[in-house]
C-alpha cells in the first residue's frame, strides 16, 4: 500500500523558467508521465478561481481513471499545487527551488496518493518516486534538445521478424493446413503472381471455389466465379490491346464487377489509375491524358464525366450502356495467362484536399507481408464477413479488399453508404468487420436511438476506419454504442501503414494514431532530419515495404533515414502512443507561434450543439495568420461566436482561440469524407469576427 505522505527531491541541469515551461503546462504531461494519456482544460484560472482539468490515465491493468483536477496554486516559476475535485484528500505539490547557476530542485509532495483509485493504491513509495524520475529525464532531454533515445530510426521490414510473421499469419488461419493438391494449387498461385489480386483470388479460389466471395445489390459471386469471369475479361481486354504495361482505367463504385476489373487487368500486367467518382468532367479527361489510359471501365451514372474523353479510348460499361463488361464476358472463353516480367501497379489518386489529386503508384505487395503488417494489429480471421463501406477506389478500401482476398473473406459491397442501409447490412449478412472512413462513423452514431435498436449487429467485432482523424468525442461515442471494437489505422496511399490504434489504446487516449504495426518503423523528425527530442512535435516519417514509388508526374516524398515524408506532423506519449498534430501545411504562425487548428476542432467538436466543424488558417494583417472555424450545428440548436470563443479560451491558450467564427449549412468533403479546406474560404467570404 502506498505511504500517506511521500516527499522527495529531484535535480535537474536547467533553469527555474525552463522548468517551469513544462511543469506548469498539464496538457502536455502525457508526453512526460508514463500511464497520463491527456489532461484536458476545461475551465482557465481566473480572479480566486483555480484552473480546473481532467485527468485520464492508466497507470496499471484493469479500469481507466478518470479525475477532475484543480491548481490549488499556480506560482509560474516557483510552485504548483493540484487537488482532486471534489476533494478527496488528496493533492501533489510541486515546488521550484535555484539548485545553483543554471540548476534547479524540483520539491515533490504526494499526500494520500491514489487513495480512492484501486489502481494505485498498490504503489508503493518506491513506485511513486520511479514515476516521477523517469518523467523528469524526458522532461531534461526535451529542454535539453536530445534526440528521443527510444526511437531507433532504421527501416523495419516484415522479412525482419520471420517468426512474429508467421506467428501473426497462423493466428489469422492463413497458413492452416488444407488438402495437398489445394495447398499446392495455392502456393503455385502465389509464387508465379507473388502479393498481386490475382495470386489472391487464383490461391482463394483453388482452396474454396464454391464459396461466396463478393456480395453486392446485384447478387453473389463464389471465388471460382471470380476467377472464371476475370480470366474472360482479360481475354476480351487482350483483343483489345491490354499488354503488360498499358495503361487502364476505372471509374466505378462498390461492386463486383470492380474487383473482377482489378484481377482481368492484373492477369494482362496492365497499370490500373483508379479515378475518383469526386472528379469533374475535366478532372476526368486530364487524369486520362496525363496517365496515357487506353480502356476504361466506368458505371453507366458517369456517363457524363467521360462524354469528352476522345474516342480512341475503349469505354466498357459496368450497367446497360453498350459496349458492356458484362458482353465481354460472355463473348470470350477464359484465357490463359503468364505473369508478366514486371506486374501491373495500381494507380491510387490522392485525396486533392490541397489542390489536383495526383496520382499515386503503389508497390506491389512483397508475398503475406503487408497482409501481416496490418493483422499484426487488426485480429481479422480467414472466413470473416467483411463489408466495405470505404471507397475501393480509395487506399483504405483497397486495402479491405486485399485483405479479405487473403483471408478468404466474403465481401459485402454497396454502391453508395448510408448509415441505416450500413446496419441492415451487417445484421442480414452477419456482418464481423467493417471498413469505414470517420464521417461515416459519424453518421451511424447520428442516427436517432431507436433506428440503430432495430438492427442486430451482434456479430460485428471489428471496425476498421482511416482517411482522415477522428473526433476524440467520435471515439468514444461510437465505442459506448457498438462496443470496444473499433480500431483506427494511420497511414496514407504514399506510406501504406504508419501506426494502428487499437480499441485499448483508444480507450486510454481517443485521439491517438495507435503504434506501428510489425514491419514499419515510425520516426518523429527535425529539420535536420534527426529524432526530435522527447515530447516534442516534428514531421512524422514511416518506414516499411510498402512505400509508394512516386507521384505520376515524377514528383516523390523525402526520405530520410530510409523512412519517407507523410506530411503530417505530431508527437510521441510517453508510453510511445503516436498523436497527429496535424498536415505541415495546416500548421500557422500566429504571433510568433505555430498553431495547428486539429486541437480546435477536438474542442469544438465536444460541443453538443455542434455538428461538424474545421478549422483554418487565413492571412492576418497584424498577427501574420489567425485561425477562422466553420460550424455545422445540428437541427434546432443555437450558438454565438462569442459562446465559440469563450469556449474554446477556457480549454486552450489564447492563440488557439479562433478570431472568425462562421455558420454554415455543410463542410464540403471528397468522397471519402475529408474536409475540402481550400473551398472553405472560396465559398464562404470571411467576415472577421472582432469584439
Amino acid at each position: 500500500m502506498s505511504a500517506d505522505c511521500v516527499v522527495f527531491d529531484i535535480n535537474i541541469d536547467h533553469p527555474r523558467e525552463r522548468v517551469w515551461s513544462v511543469i506548469g503546462d498539464l496538457p502536455r504531461y502525457s508526453r512526460f508521465f508514463r500511464g497520463i494519456t491527456s489532461f484536458e482544460q476545461i475551465a482557465a484560472r481566473g480572479y480566486g478561481t483555480p484552473a480546473r482539468f481532467l485527468l485520464r490515465a492508466s497507470l496499471g491493468p484493469g479500469a481507466l481513471l478518470h479525475h477532475e483536477i484543480e491548481t490549488r496554486i499556480a506560482r509560474p516559476d516557483e510552485q504548483l499545487v493540484l487537488a482532486g475535485k471534489p476533494d478527496n484528500g488528496s493533492w501533489v505539490s510541486i515546488r521550484l527551488e535555484d539548485g545553483g547557476p543554471g540548476r534547479t530542485i524540483l520539491k515533490f509532495v504526494f499526500f494520500q496518493p491514489m487513495l480512492r483509485h484501486p489502481q494505485g493504491i498498490d504503489w508503493t513509495e518506491s513506485d511513486i518516486k520511479n514515476w516521477v524520475r523517469d518523467a523528469v529525464r524526458r522532461i531534461d532531454g526535451h529542454l535539453a534538445g536530445i534526440s528521443d533515445p527510444r526511437a531507433v530510426l532504421k527501416r523495419k521490414d516484415v522479412s525482419s521478424s520471420p517468426m512474429r510473421m508467421v506467428s501473426t499469419l497462423a493466428k489469422a488461419g492463413i497458413l492452416a493446413p488444407a488438402r495437398p493438391d489445394k495447398m499446392f494449387k495455392q502456393l503455385k498461385a502465389v509464387a508465379s503472381w507473388g502479393g498481386t489480386m490475382v495470386a489472391g483470388y487464383t490461391a482463394a479460389a483453388a482452396r474454396e471455389p464454391g464459396k461466396t466471395a463478393v456480395i453486392d445489390p446485384t447478387g453473389r459471386r463464389t471465388f471460382g466465379e471470380i476467377a472464371d469471369r476475370s480470366a474472360r475479361l482479360a481475354a476480351g481486354l487482350r483483343d483489345l490491346g491490354v499488354r503488360p504495361g498499358s495503361k487502364v482505367g476505372i471509374l466505378a463504385r462498390n461492386h463486383a464487377t470492380f474487383i473482377e476489373s482489378l484481377v482481368a487487368f492484373g492477369k494482362l500486367g496492365a497499370d490500373v489509375v483508379m479515378l475518383n467518382t469526386a472528379l469533374s468532367a475535366e478532372q476526368v479527361v486530364e487524369v486520362v491524358r496525363r496517365h496515357r489510359v487506353k480502356v476504361l471501365v466506368v458505371d453507366d451514372e458517369f456517363a457524363g464525366k467521360v462524354d469528352y474523353l476522345p474516342v480512341t479510348i475503349t469505354r466498357l460499361w459496368t450497367g446497360s450502356k453498350s459496349p458492356t463488361v458484362e458482353s465481354v464476358i460472355a463473348d470470350n472463353e477464359p484465357g490463359t495467362f503468364t505473369p508478366p516480367k514486371e506486374p501491373g501497379r495500381l494507380i491510387v489518386m490522392t485525396s486533392g484536399t490541397s489542390g489536383t489529386p495526383k496520382g499515386a503508384r503503389r508497390p506491389t505487395p512483397p508475398g503475406l507481408g503487408s497482409a501481416a503488417m496490418v493483422l499484426s494489429r487488426i485480429p481479422l480471421k480467414v472466413g470473416d464477413s467483411v463489408l466495405i463501406a470505404a471507397p475501393i477506389f480509395h487506399s483504405w478500401g483497397l486495402v479491405g479488399v486485399q485483405i479479405g482476398m487473403v483471408l478468404r473473406a466474403t465481401l459485402s459491397l454497396q454502391r453508395t453508404f448510408d448509415a441505416e442501409a450500413t446496419l441492415a447490412a451487417i445484421e442480414k449478412h452477419r456482418i464481423t468487420t467493417l471498413f469505414v472512413v470517420p464521417i461515416m462513423l459519424q453518421r451511424m452514431l447520428a442516427l436517432p436511438d431507436h433506428v440503430r435498436e432495430r438492427y442486430d449487429t451482434s456479430s460485428l467485432r471489428i471496425v476498421a476506419s482511416s482517411g482522415s482523424a477522428i473526433p476524440g468525442t467520435v471515439v468514444t461515442g461510437f465505442m459506448d454504442v457498438f462496443g470496444d471494437i473499433l480500431y483506427n489505422f494511420y497511414g496514407s496511399t504514399e506510406v501504406s501503414a504508419g501506426a494502428i490504434a487499437t480499441p485499448a489504446d483508444l480507450r486510454a487516449a481517443p485521439t491517438t494514431a495507435g503504434r506501428s504495426p510489425l514491419g514499419s518503423t515510425l520516426g518523429i523528425l527535425g529539420p535536420d532530419g534527426e529524432q526530435v527530442p522527447p515530447g516534442s512535435v516534428g514531421r512524422i516519417f514511416v518506414g516499411n515495404d510498402m512505400l509508394f514509388d512516386g507521384y505520376t508526374d515524377g514528383v516523390a516524398r523525402e526520405i530520410r533515414h530510409q523512412l519517407m515524408d507523410t506530411g503530417d506532423r505530431g508527437y510521441f506519449d510517453a508510453d510511445g502512443r503516436l498523436f497527429v498534430s496535424g498536415r505541415d501545411d495546416e500548421m500557422i504562425v500566429s504571433g510568433g507561434e505555430n498553431v495547428f487548428p486539429r486541437p480546435v476542432e477536438e474542442v469544438l467538436s465536444a460541443l453538443p450543439q455542434v455538428d461538424d466543424v474545421a478549422v483554418v488558417g487565413v492571412p492576418d494583417d497584424e498577427y501574420g495568420q489567425r485561425l477562422a472555424a466553420y460550424l455545422v450545428l445540428r437541427a434546432g440548436a443555437r450558438l454565438d461566436a462569442e459562446l465559440v470563443r469563450s469556449y474554446v479560451h477556457q480549454r486552450l491558450a489564447r492563440f488557439s482561440v479562433p478570431r472568425d467564427v462562421l455558420f454554415v449549412d455543410e463542410l464540403p468533403r471528397n468522397p471519402t469524407g475529408k474536409v475540402l479546406k481550400r473551398l472553405l474560404t472560396d465559398e464562404h467570404p470571411l467576415v472577421q469576427q472582432l469584439d
